[in-house]
């Protein structure tokens, strides 16, 4: 939405199962977490409960909003660019690499590292703050349901059309290569780490961002109606995530 975090509150539910050490590596990861994105931890509560099986976060940011006020996914305008900041799948990637190694035959060692690593890049603050301060009219941090999932959202709540251009979409190599092991979806899968952006000019907005150190393409363009690729086949509604696919 654009907003400054600036305060962070978080709950952490702990099986009766872990010792002192988990808790401390999970504290640890929080406050690495909130000084990577600037903010402080300024509360929350921990508990132990026989009522999870494994440690559960729960997070509360406190933001401040800038002159504009926030952004929403619906403000999206005719003929605005739409880029993706850094790549697509970097979430689910990483998880596939972490939970289902067993099952990539063909990904070396490296490219399994390399993938778990992608869970590094999932905070979207620098570029949330950029794109805001630099003429964005809408953001969407694409989660469940992928690339194309959160183009429908987007589009949906804006009620403006978008046209995406999967082969402008940027994939890391190793995903690549890990969803056509699986027979997965790229552009539905899993992808906390990257934003849809729109913004009306997405060449400077991007290469503003790529100044920065984080990797951006223009990927469509907002205009017509539905959600498309340039090709012209229309992109459903989000389903189920394909990750989900691998826990049946």
């Amino acid at each position: 939405a654009g907003a400054e975090p600036i305060g962070l509150l978080t709950t952490l539910l702990v099986p009766p199962s872990a010792t002192e050490d988990d808790i401390a590596r999970v504290a640890d990861e929080l406050s690495a977490a909130a000084k990577a994105a600037n903010v402080e931890i300024i509360g929350g509560h921990t508990e132990v409960t026989d009522a999870v099986t494994r440690m559960i976060t729960s997070a509360a940011v406190i933001a401040k909003a800038g002159e504009r006020g926030i952004l929403t996914t619906g403000g999206m305008k005719e003929g605005d660019s739409i880029v993706l900041s850094k790549w697509a799948c970097l979430e689910g990637t990483a998880i596939i690499a972490n939970d289902f190694a067993d099952r990539l035959d063909g990904i070396s060692q490296s490219e399994l590292e390399e993938a778990r690593g992608y869970m590094s890049y999932v905070s979207v603050v620098r570029e949330g703050l950029y794109a805001y301060a630099n003429g964005a009219h809408a953001m969407h941090d694409v989660t469940e349901g992928g690339v194309f999932g959160a183009a429908w959202e987007m589009s949906e709540a804006s009620g403006v059309g978008i046209e995406i251009d999967a082969a402008k979409v940027p994939l890391k190599p190793a995903t690549q290569k890990i969803c056509a092991a699986l027979g997965l979806d790229p552009f539905r899968l899993l992808s906390s780490g990257a934003m849809l952006i729109a913004c009306p000019d997405g060449e400077t907005l991007a290469n503003g961002l790529m100044q920065m150190g984080i990797n951006a393409a223009v990927i469509g363009r907002a205009g017509g109606k539905g959600v498309r690729t340039a090709n012209g086949d229309m992109i459903a509604p989000p389903g189920a995530d394909e990750l989900y696919k691998l826990y049946k």
